[in-house]
C-alpha cells in the first residue's frame, strides 16, 4: 500500500464582512494546491511510493472564528472540541495558511505538541521569522522591503510629489507606512493624507465615509492603496455610493480589486498600476484550470459552490455537492476575469512553491534515513532550512536569513470595455540592478484612470521653472511653495531649486536668471563716447594753454605780463598744459606703466602748478610790502627766495610718490560688480593712504595759496592779479573738495571719469580765473595795458594829498 502524507490547507474561501459571500478569487488558491499536488504525485523522481494528499478548511476575518475550523480539523469532528480529537495517528506533514491565521495557528501547534510544519503565504511578515516563537513556522514569500524604494521610484519617474495613502490599519500596514513615508521624505515626496481602513467588522463601523470624504477633497490626484489578504479594505469602497475616476490608484497584488462584482468599482480602478512579484509561468496551470470542474473533483463543496454561482447551476443534496441545470460548455476560462482570473496569482504560486518544499523535504528527510531506520513520514524531524528550483525554474529560498528581496512586475488594469478586466505588465522593477535603472517602465502601454488622456500630475504646486526658486509656505509640507524671482547675478538653471547659485565673478546672470555668461571685458577706452569726451576737452584745453602761452611770450614786454612775475606765468602755463594732458593717462587700455604714470604724474604736475600760484601770490605779497629800500623783505624779493618755493614743494610730493611707489604701487586690477555683465579693467591705487597722502598734501598748498592770496586782494595796483589767484584757488578747492565724496561714491569706469573730469575741471580753473582776463586785455583792450594812465592817477592822488595837508 502507497503511504499517504497529508498537507492541511487552511484559506479564507467565504468572506466575513458585510455580506457572507464565496469569494472566488481565492478559489484559485485551493486549485493552485491540488495542482502541485498532482503534479508531485505524477513525478517519479520526487516522492516515489508516496502519495501527497490534502485537507481544505475556510477560515473568516474574525479573532472570535479564525480558530474554529481548525479546531474541527484537530478533532476530527464536526464541531470543535477542545482538547480531544477521534483522528488517527496523523501523517501530516504541513499546515499552509494564510498570514492572517499564522500567529494563532503557530501558538496552537506549539501548545498541542502537534510535529507540523507551517508555511503561510501572504506579504512577508518579520515577526514571523522569530524561529524562537514560531520554530516551526516557514514564509514562502521574499521579502518585500524593495517596496517602498519600487513605489517611490515610480513617482519620481512620473513626478508624483503630492499622494495620498489608504493603508490597512494593521501592523504589517502600520510598518508599510512608516517605511514608505521615510523612503518619500528622502526623495522630496509629500503626504497630503493619511487613512486607515480598519481590518476587522469591529472598527468598520467607526471609519463612516471619513476616507471616502478626505480622497475626495484631496488635491493629490495619486492614491497609494495598501493591504493586506486579511484588510477589510474593498468592504470599505462598497460602502461607499461612489469612487474618484479622475484618480490614480498604485497598489499591491494582495488585495485583488478586480475580483469583486461590483461594478462601480471596477470602473473606478481602471488604469491602477499594481506592483506583484515576479515569478515565472507554471506551464500546465492554465491547461489544468481549462479542465477543472466539480465533477473531476466531487468531494469538494467549495468548488461546486463556486460553480453554482458562477454559471446559476441548482444544487441538490443532502451534501450540497450535486449540480443540475449547468450549461454544457461551461468552464473556468468562460467566466469574466474579475469574477475569476486564469492567470497565476502572487497567492497561487506561494502556495505552488509551499507544496514542492514540502515535497522536497520529506524526500531529503527520508534519503537520509533510509539506510538508518525503517520510513518514518511523521514530520517530527522534518526541517524546511533549504531551497531548490521549482519546475519553473525560479530558486525558492526558505531560510528567512538569506531569503533575497523581491522583485516586482507593474502591472496596469485595463478595464475598457467594461468586463475586460485585463492585467497588462508595463515595467518592472528590481533591486538588483544598478541605481538609476532599477525601474523600467513601457508609457505606451499605459491606460490612466477614466478621463485621463496624458500622464497625470500629482503636486501641490506648480514646478518652479528655471530662474525661480521654491519659498516655502508656512504650515504647509516641503511640497507646497511658491516660486520667487533669483536675486540680481543669481540663476538656478533646474526646476524647483530651493536656493539659487552665484554667478562666477567672472561671469554674469541673464535676464531670465537661469544662465550665466562670461562677462565682457570693458575699460574707460578712446572708443568709448565718455572717453572720447574726455579726450576731446583735454586736448582743447591743452590747445587753448598753448595758445595762451603763445600770447604771453608775444607779448612778455607789456606791463599786464611783466607786472606779476612772467617767468612765473610762462612755469604755470607749461604746468598746466602738462595737467590737462595728464588725463590722457587715465584713459585707455590700463597697464603697468600707465598705472604708475598716472596718479605720480598728476601729482606732480598738479603740485608744481600749484605751486607756481603759490610763488606768485608770496611775490605779490612782498611787493606791496617792501616800501622802504633796504628792508629785508625786499632782499628776499630781489633775491628771487619765492621762486625756491616751487622747487621745494615738488621735491616734498616727489618724495611722497618714490615712498607710494616704494611700499604699495598701482597695479592693474579688475572690477566684476559695478557694471552688469561687464568685467572693468582699472588701475588699482595700491595704497590708498598713500594716494589720500599725495592728495592731502596738494590740498594743503592749494589752501596755502588760497589763503596768501585772499590776504593780497585788495593791494592797490591796477595789475595786482591777487582777486585772480583768489579766485583760481577758490575754484581748485571747491573741485577736489567735491571730487572726494563722490569719487567715494563710484565705481568702475565712472569712478576713472570723476578723476578725469576733476582734473579738467580744476585746471581750467586755474586757467581762466588767471589769465583768460589778461589775454582778454592784451588782444582787446591793448588801452589798458599800459603804465600811463596808472602813473597820472598816482599823480592826481599825492597832489589830492598836498592840498589837503595845505
Amino acid at each position: 500500500m502507497i503511504p499517504l502524507i497529508m498537507i492541511y490547507f487552511i484559506i479564507s474561501l467565504v468572506s466575513l464582512c458585510l455580506s457572507c459571500r464565496f469569494q472566488s478569487k481565492n478559489y484559485q488558491y485551493a486549485l493552485a494546491l491540488v495542482f502541485a499536488i498532482e503534479e508531485i504525485n505524477k513525478n517519479p523522481h520526487l516522492l516515489p511510493n508516496m502519495t501527497l494528499g490534502f485537507g481544505l478548511y475556510n477560515v473568516m476575518h474574525s479573532p472570535m472564528t479564525v480558530m474554529e475550523n481548525p479546531f474541527i480539523w484537530l478533532a476530527g469532528l464536526e464541531k470543535h472540541v477542545p482538547n480531544y480529537t477521534c483522528r488517527k495517528q496523523s501523517k501530516s506533514v504541513a499546515v499552509i495558511s494564510e498570514s492572517s491565521t499564522a500567529v494563532q495557528m503557530g501558538t496552537l501547534l506549539e501548545l498541542y505538541k502537534i510535529p507540523q510544519v507551517s508555511l503561510t503565504l501572504g506579504p512577508f511578515e518579520p515577526l514571523l521569522s522569530d524561529s524562537g516563537q514560531f520554530p516551526s513556522l516557514y514564509q514562502m514569500t521574499p521579502k518585500d522591503t524593495s517596496l517602498t524604494h519600487g513605489m517611490v521610484s515610480l513617482m519620481l519617474h512620473f513626478s508624483w510629489t503630492w499622494v495620498g495613502l489608504a493603508i490597512s490599519d494593521l501592523p504589517k500596514g502600520i510598518q508599510f507606512m512608516s517605511d514608505l513615508k521615510a523612503e518619500m521624505q528622502k526623495n522630496g515626496i509629500c503626504v497630503d493624507f493619511v487613512e486607515l481602513i480598519p481590518a476587522t467588522l469591529e472598527s468598520l463601523s467607526s471609519l463612516q465615509n471619513s476616507a471616502h470624504i478626505q480622497i475626495i477633497k484631496s488635491s493629490a490626484n495619486v492614491e497609494i492603496l495598501f493591504c493586506v489578504t486579511e484588510s477589510l479594505i474593498g468592504a470599505s469602497f462598497q460602502s461607499w455610493e461612489q469612487l474618484m475616476t479622475w484618480k490614480v490608484w498604485v497598489t499591491t497584488s494582495q488585495w485583488d480589486f478586480a475580483s469583486s462584482e461590483k461594478p462601480f468599482l471596477l470602473y473606478s480602478f481602471h488604469g491602477t498600476l499594481i506592483f506583484s512579484n515576479h515569478h515565472s509561468e507554471i506551464s500546465g496551470f492554465k491547461n489544468f484550470l481549462q479542465t477543472a470542474n466539480p465533477s473531476k473533483y466531487p468531494e469538494d463543496s467549495y468548488f461546486s459552490k463556486l460553480w453554482s454561482l458562477a454559471f446559476n447551476c441548482s444544487v441538490t443534496g443532502a451534501s450540497c455537492k450535486t449540480l443540475q441545470n449547468c450549461p454544457l460548455n461551461a468552464s473556468l476560462e468562460s467566466l469574466p476575469p474579475h469574477y475569476f482570473d486564469m492567470s497565476m496569482s502572487d497567492g497561487s504560486y506561494n502556495i505552488y512553491n509551499a507544496v514542492y518544499a514540502v515535497a522536497h523535504s520529506v524526500h531529503e528527510m527520508l534519503l537520509q534515513e533510509l539506510e538508518m531506520q525503517p520510513v518514518n513520514t511523521s514530520a517530527c524531524n522534518l526541517s524546511l532550512n533549504l531551497q531548490f528550483t521549482n519546475p519553473a525554474g525560479d530558486l525558492v529560498n526558505l531560510n528567512h536569513k538569506r531569503n533575497l528581496e523581491a522583485e516586482y512586475d507593474i502591472l496596469n488594469f485595463w478595464n475598457f470595455p467594461y468586463g475586460y478586466g485585463r492585467k497588462v505588465k508595463v515595467g518592472w522593477f528590481s533591486p538588483y540592478v544598478s541605481h538609476g535603472q532599477q525601474l523600467s517602465l513601457s508609457e505606451n502601454l499605459i491606460e490612466w484612470a477614466t478621463g485621463i488622456t496624458e500622464t497625470p500630475r500629482s503636486v501641490c504646486s506648480v514646478s518652479c521653472s528655471p530662474g525661480f526658486r521654491k519659498t516655502p509656505l508656512e504650515g504647509k509640507p516641503a511640497c507646497c511653495f511658491d516660486c520667487t524671482l533669483c536675486p540680481e547675478n543669481e540663476i538656478s538653471n533646474q526646476t524647483d531649486m530651493d536656493q539659487c547659485v552665484n554667478c562666477p565673478d567672472l561671469q554674469y546672470a541673464n535676464t531670465e536668471r537661469d544662465q550665466c555668461f562670461h562677462k565682457k571685458v570693458t575699460f574707460l577706452s578712446f572708443e568709448d563716447p565718455l572717453g572720447m569726451t574726455l579726450v576731446c576737452t583735454a586736448l582743447c584745453f591743452s590747445v587753448l594753454t598753448v595758445v595762451f602761452l603763445g600770447v604771453f611770450v608775444k607779448h612778455r614786454d607789456t606791463p599786464i605780463v611783466k607786472a606779476n612775475n612772467r617767468c612765473l606765468s610762462y612755469i604755470l602755463l607749461i604746468a598746466l598744459i602738462f595737467c590737462f594732458l595728464c588725463s590722457l593717462l587715465f584713459i585707455g587700455h590700463p597697464n603697468t606703466t600707465t598705472c604708475v604714470l598716472q596718479q605720480t604724474t598728476f601729482g606732480v604736475v598738479f603740485t608744481l602748478a600749484v605751486s607756481t600760484v603759490l610763488a606768485k601770490t608770496i611775490t605779490v605779497l612782498l611787493a606791496f610790502k617792501v616800501t622802504v629800500p633796504g628792508r629785508r623783505m625786499r632782499q628776499w624779493l630781489l633775491s628771487g627766495v619765492p621762486n625756491s618755493i616751487i622747487p621745494i614743494c615738488s621735491l616734498i610730493q616727489l618724495a611722497l610718490c618714490g615712498i607710494w611707489l616704494g611700499t604699495s604701487p598701482p597695479f592693474i586690477d579688475t572690477d566684476a560688480h559695478s557694471e552688469h555683465g561687464h568685467i572693468i579693467l582699472v588701475c588699482n591705487k595700491g595704497s590708498v593712504t598713500a594716494f589720500y597722502c599725495v592728495l592731502g598734501y596738494l590740498g594743503s598748498l592749494a589752501l596755502a595759496s588760497f589763503t596768501v592770496a585772499f590776504l593780497a586782494r585788495n593791494l592797490p595796483d591796477k595789475f595786482n592779479e591777487a582777486k585772480f589767484l583768489t579766485f583760481s584757488m577758490l575754484v581748485f578747492c571747491s573741485v577736489w573738495v567735491t571730487f572726494l565724496p563722490v569719487y567715494q561714491s563710484t565705481k568702475g569706469k565712472v569712478m576713472v571719469a570723476v578723476e578725469v573730469f576733476s582734473i579738467l575741471c580744476s585746471s581750467a580753473g586755474l586757467l581762466g580765473c588767471i589769465f583768460v582776463p589778461k589775454c582778454y586785455i592784451i588782444l582787446f583792450r591793448p588801452e589798458k595795458n599800459a603804465l600811463k594812465g596808472l602813473r597820472d592817477r598816482i599823480v592826481s592822488k599825492e597832489t589830492d594829498v598836498l592840498k589837503c595837508s595845505s
